[in-house]
Parts: C-alpha cells; sequence; structure tokens
C-alpha cells in the first residue's frame, strides 16, 4: 500500500474539513483544531486513567493472589517441577510487593 505525501495528507484535511486549520504548539506537533477551539495543551495521564494505583484494596489483592498460587501446591500431581514454577512465581510476586511497600515507605508522598 503506498503511502500518502504529508502535503496530499494537509491538502485532504483541509478539503475534508473545511472548518479546521493547523496550529503550531512549541515543544509538540502540530495540531488540528476548528477555527474557534483552543488546542489542549497538556492532558494527564491520570485523566486517561494511566498511572493509577490500585490502593489498599489492591495490595490486599495481590498477597491474596499470592495464596492462591500458592495453594496450586496442594493437589494431584507427581512431579515437582511444577511445584518449583508455582513457588518461583510466588517468590517473584512477594519481590515485587515487598520493592512496592519499601517504594511507598520511602516516597514523599506515599499513598
Amino acid at each position: 500500500m503506498a503511502g500518502v505525501s504529508e502535503q496530499t495528507h494537509r491538502d485532504r484535511i483541509t478539503i475534508d474539513h473545511p472548518d479546521t486549520e493547523r496550529v503550531n504548539q512549541p515543544g509538540r506537533e502540530e495540531a488540528v483544531v476548528r477555527h474557534d477551539a483552543q488546542p489542549v495543551e497538556h492532558e494527564r495521564p491520570e485523566e486517561w486513567g494511566w498511572h493509577g494505583e490500585t490502593g489498599r484494596a489492591g495490595r490486599i489483592g495481590a498477597w491474596i493472589a499470592v495464596l492462591v498460587t500458592l495453594a496450586f501446591l496442594v493437589g494431584n500431581h507427581r512431579g515437582r517441577i511444577e511445584d518449583i514454577w508455582i513457588v518461583g512465581i510466588a517468590v517473584g510476586m512477594i519481590v515485587i510487593l515487598i520493592a512496592d511497600w519499601r517504594r511507598r515507605k520511602n516516597a514523599w508522598r506515599a499513598k
């Protein structure tokens, strides 16, 4: 599939959308906005749901997930390879939880 040149793309935008114009933004790419609107200068990631923490309920849920993972050790399997993987995954989860605890404990504004 052949690409469209930038100039052709700009021509199509102005032809398809006569109510819009391109606005230069310092430190960012161009914005396509309506004539009566202003481009968004900054969107916080939190407004889109990113970088949020689950809080205390999420940490309790993570510890429950560790316990459920360790509960897989009880079963009717004969080999011990499964046990090694289960314990390894649970230890990895515990390491992550301890690292999170230390990060929150040493953070300037812990949640």
